[in-house]
Formats: structure tokens, sequence, C-alpha cells
């Protein structure tokens, strides 16, 4: 069975940093496509990056440039490090693998 545990999560202040985890385990980690998605309240759920098991990403628009997703295959660890927050950023965020999601994990952006 799969399992996604995400860590991380946290308030901060705009401007700020945080860099979330997420732990896999039930599938072959290294050959997956791995997602962070995230909702905030009343917003429909966003894509916000992704990492193919050949490492290549893909941002979102609203956080190229500030976020940067990368994996650890011996970890079977995916992050997400977030920089240059803003409130807009608020969500709970997700990972995601196939159909499995994690549990989510809070990200507060204050002003």
């Amino acid at each position: 069975q799969v399992h996604l545990v995400e860590s991380g999560g946290g308030l901060v202040q705009a401007g700020g940093s945080l860099g979330l985890s997420c732990v896999a385990s039930g599938i072959i980690f290294s050959r997956n496509t791995m997602d962070w998605i995230r909702q905030a309240p009343g917003n429909q759920r966003e894509l916000v990056a992704r990492i193919t098991s050949g490492g290549s990403t893909y941002y979102a628009d609203s956080v190229k440039g500030r976020f940067t997703i990368s994996r650890d295959n011996a970890r079977n660890t995916v992050y997400l490090q977030m920089n240059s927050l803003k409130p807009e950023d608020t969500a709970v965020y997700y990972c995601t693998l196939n159909t499995y999601w994690g549990q989510g994990t809070q990200v507060t952006v204050s002003s």
C-alpha cells in the first residue's frame, strides 16, 4: 500500500522561506513522477510543481523562480523549497503520486 507523508509546513512571514518534505513508501519511488499540489479555501487545486523520474521539473507560473522541487531517490523523498513566500501561497500543500495523496501540510504566510 502506498503511503505519502508530508512535513515541514508552518507559519511564516511574507518574504520568508519554508521547506516541505514528502516521504513515500509502498512503491518504487524512483520510477514515479511526483507532484506538489496546493489548495486554499475557496480555490481550486493548483499543481505547484512536478518532478519526473528523470529529474525534469515543471512549475506553475505563480511560483516559478521562487519554489524548487527536488527528489532523493535513496530516501524515497521529494522536497519543495519555497522562498520569497507571499500571502497568496497560503494553502494546504499535498504531495501526490499518481492517484495517491498525502495528508497535506498547512502553509500560512502572513503579510
